[in-house]
């Protein structure tokens, strides 16, 4: 969505999309690649000497998230 200043209301699209994907589970689109990246995220948390697969995990969800509503 576009504001009429040109920028985006990214929260309210995080919101909606949150929602659908706990509403539909894993028949909504989004789902898939989200725990993807998420399970990417963590792989690489893991391997990784400064960083814990903890944040590895939230940090490849949270770019899949983003990657999905920037389309």
């Amino acid at each position: 969505m576009n504001e009429p200043n040109g920028t985006q209301d990214w929260v309210e699209d995080v919101k909606a999309e949150v929602s659908g994907m706990a509403k539909e589970g894993m028949n909504h689109p989004s789902t898939k690649p989200v725990l993807t990246g998420a399970a990417v995220g963590a792989l690489a948390g893991a391997i990784l000497p400064v960083v814990s697969w903890p944040i590895g995990l939230l940090a490849g969800a949270g770019y899949m998230l983003y990657t999905r509503i920037k389309k």
